[in-house]
């Protein structure tokens, strides 16, 4: 081993603490890139390798009666490869031990072998049986929330028909991936199912006989899929078709594409984030920890080594800290990356999980850490080696001395001498003191942002379910009936108000933009279900024309005053022209509100409503639920409370792991940042500090004096930390924007809070850990020429 290599490992050995911490936040931030894009990767390809397999459809059209000959001539159209026919329907779904309601969707499978689109993954137990009129598939998802197995029974009503049936499998399909229900922010696997049984079965209790209500199409390859849409919506509508649509307005397909999306924006943000802060601490850090060595540097040269010689010296020790920090990092990537992604997996209810690694993005990672630190250290040593053999050898020359700005303006009695030192160092270095407060200030954004998505949902979902919804439960029909049906209601024991509203499915046009939603039809004296503005005020509908969320009204281009072409995509299917009266600010969905009694003149069809919102006396959700559990035009029911519970399990299961890895992660950078930063003071004053022992300083004001300094650089620097987290919050909020939701900026006192207490506990540890060394200053060693 040569001599410059066994240096190399003694020198190591002696920055054994910086160099872990080191290694620590290039381990953070390389295992953040890991982690986030290896969890991308497989999902995706997880994903796109079901979908192929399991022959996801392309194109789907709902109708409202269709004969089965019709399907002929749907496979005739050009660009259409496979045409399956089907029946769906809601139901309503009671189990043994279960008091609460529960909606589901059941779907047909044909009544002998498979379907030849969106094809069943059996999890556990059998397919149906030929022809059976009792048997049922479940949702692996529904079935693991309440805990069932082949063989237990439930009971379900389609179209005010009951029936009980046998489970005789748990299965999970393609279309339904991401079970939620429509109009949900996300999951509920307790009070939301899918359920498949034979085509006979289902023609019995549709009465369809002969008949289907939704197509499916697989596109040959190259085929538009705007042409087939188009096609197929011309031949569908004499069977009342509600529109055909493709892959991107199925709703399982469209919540995993934006969630993937989002999840691709965040592996893109935070691992840039962590990198970007690691690798400007790593130049930092190298360029003070080898400018603490330029005595080191002089000898070396003095002994005939030269420039190249001494950097590539440095070099190693620098790349092997950063070879063990990429070890770790890579290591820790995979196997959070491992984990998280069989989280997801379980969320998104994949049944199996093909694990990827990048390598690519695992070199790059390392590759900027090792670039950074190489930098950092390369600018230090040819400074160092720069300066005269002789000068270098010699301790730095004491700095030229000047009263501070505070001395000037007479407020120099006021403070202690010690303290007086650390003025003057901070402001004779500012460009040093800068980066050091600049490095904490990144630190502790980092923890701001690990608070900042939890904290943000949770406000989204405060706006959305307890100010603009204030109802106890809700009920849905199966087909808009008159408002007496919701005077009916509103008559129920316990019930204490009753409004009636209706969703109308609709396709809103301007000019070229085309966006499919629905319109919520909502009284106009309604207390129940109300539009929030930004002030957080609710908005009163006006008497006429639609009230759009901003976010609907940027997708389509249109303001206040414009008018809009609306396509109805139910009954009679009218064509309208409304006027857009007002806008609102809404962070979830695409939703357009009118007055229900302007609504309902538009339309034409009568005075309907969809469904109902009631309030309920304490105690007496069960009792109403029971009684419109007995009403077979209540096709499903759900309680307010019930979902924001659900809600925030969701919430936790979703965003709880990935906080932890970040705060995790931030933790160890705060704390990395502010070690290195108290050690290498510590290695640039020693001599300094052991001076002014000799002259008769105590342990106590030798310690403040370098502490004091750390503690005055932290408190700058957790302000400045406040600012760059909200901004890099906002950063990423505003790649966060989709027609599902729009993640607000939100941070609240505590997380301001906990990145500033995280930054003072790193602090604390840090002096507690350099105070002992202090302590142990030898002063003869340290005072002792090289001359």
């Amino acid at each position: 081993m040569k001599s410059l290599h066994r240096k190399a490992l003694r020198d190591l050995w002696h920055l054994r603490g910086q160099a872990l911490a080191i290694a620590l936040v290039i381990a953070s931030g390389i295992a953040m890139l890991v982690m986030s894009q290896a969890t991308l990767d497989s999902l995706q390809e997880t994903r796109d390798r079901l979908y192929q397999d399991y022959r996801f459809s392309d194109v789907w059209a709902q109708v409202k009666r269709a004969p089965e000959s019709l399907a002929a001539r749907v496979a005739q159209l050009p660009g259409v490869d496979a045409v399956e026919t089907r029946l769906i329907a809601s139901a309503k779904v009671e189990l043994a031990d279960f008091s609460d309601p529960i909606e589901a969707v059941v779907q047909s499978l044909p009544d002998q072998g498979e379907p030849a689109q969106n094809r069943l993954y059996l999890r556990s137990g059998r397919m149906l049986s030929p022809f059976a009129h009792n048997e049922v598939l479940v949702s692996e998802a529904f079935a693991q929330a309440h805990g069932l197995k082949p063989g237990d029974r439930l009971r379900a009503t389609v179209y005010g028909r009951t029936q009980w049936f046998s489970i005789v499998g748990m299965a999970v399909s393609p279309e339904y991936i991401y079970q939620i229900k429509p109009g949900a922010m996300f999951p509920d696997y307790e009070r939301y199912a899918i359920l498949w049984m034979s085509r006979r079965a289902l023609e019995a209790a549709l009465d369809m006989n002969g008949a289907f209500n939704q197509v499916v199409v697989k596109l040959a390859p190259g085929a538009s899929e705007r042409d087939a849409i188009d096609a197929m919506d011309q031949l569908l509508a004499r069977s009342g078709s509600h529109g055909a649509h493709g892959r991107m307005n199925q709703l399982s397909f469209r919540f995993l594409h934006e969630e993937f999306r989002q999840l691709a924006t965040m592996t893109r943000v935070f691992p840039t984030i962590f990198l970007g802060v690691a690798a400007f601490l790593l130049n930092v850090v190298f360029t003070r920890l080898v400018g603490t060595q330029r005595d080191q540097v002089a000898i070396l040269k003095a002994f005939g080594y030269g420039t190249r010689d001494v950097a590539l010296h440095y070099g190693l020790i620098v790349t092997l800290i950063c070879g063990l920090g990429s070890a770790l990092g890579v290591a820790g990537g995979v196997w959070l990356g491992t984990s998280l992604a069989g989280i997801y997996q379980t969320y998104f209810r994949f049944p199996f999980l093909d694990f990827s690694l990048n390598l690519p993005v695992v070199l790059a990672g390392v590759g900027v850490s090792l670039l950074a630190a190489l930098i950092g250290t390369g600018r230090a040593v040819y400074s160092a080696a720069g300066e005269p053999i002789a000068e270098a050898m010699r301790p730095p020359a004491p700095e030229h001395f000047h009263r501070t700005v505070l001395e000037r303006l007479g407020l120099a009695r006021w403070l202690s001498q010690p303290t007086r030192i650390i003025l003057r160092q901070i402001e004779r270095r500012p460009f040093k003191a800068l980066m050091s407060v600049m490095g904490l200030a990144f630190a502790g954004a980092i923890m701001m942002m690990a608070r900042f998505q939890e904290s943000s949902i949770n406000h989204m979902v405060e706006l959305q379910y307890r100010l603009s919804q204030r109802h106890d439960l809700s009920a849905s029909f199966i087909e808009p009936a008159p408002r007496r049906a919701a005077n009916e209601l509103g008559a129920l024991p316990g019930v204490r108000r009753v409004e009636g509203v209706r969703a109308v499915p609709v396709r809103l046009r301007h000019e070229n933009r085309s966006v499919q939603t629905s319109i919520e039809g909502l009284p106009p004296d309604g207390q129940l279900r109300r539009p929030i503005d930004a002030q957080l005020h609710p908005v009163t509908l006006p008497d006429d024309g639609l009230v759009l969320n901003d976010y609907l009204a940027a997708r389509l281009g249109v303001g206040v005053g414009d008018i809009l072409w609306v396509e109805v995509m139910e009954g009679r299917q009218a064509t309208l022209r409304l006027p857009v009266a007002q806008l609102v600010r809404e962070h979830v969905g695409i939703r357009a509100y009118m007055n229900l009694d302007a609504l309902n003149r538009a339309l034409g069809d009568g005075d309907l409503v969809s469904g109902v919102l009631m309030t309920v006396d304490d105690g007496a959700e069960p009792a109403v639920f029971r009684e419109l559990d007995r009403r077979p035009r209540v096709v499903g029911a759900e309680s307010r409370l019930s979902a924001v519970k659900a809600l925030y399990k969701s919430i936790a299961q979703m965003t709880g792991v990935f906080m932890y890895i970040t705060v995790l992660m931030g933790a160890i950078i705060n704390f990395g940042v502010v070690y290195n930063s108290a050690r290498i003071a510590l290695a640039e004053r020693g001599r300094e500090l052991a001076s002014l022992r000799v002259l008769g300083f105590t342990q106590g004001e030798v310690s403040y004096i370098l502490l004091g300094e750390l503690a005055l650089l932290v408190l700058v620097s957790i302000p400045l930390s406040f600012a760059v987290g909200y901004g890099l919050s906002w950063y990423l909020a505003s790649n966060l924007q989709s027609d599902l939701y729009r993640v607000p900026v939100h941070l609240p006192p505590s997380a301001y809070a906990f990145a500033a207490i995280t930054t003072v506990i790193s602090a604390l540890l840090s002096a507690l850990a350099v105070r002992e060394r202090i302590h142990r200053l030898d002063l003869i060693a340290v005072l002792k020429t090289r001359e």
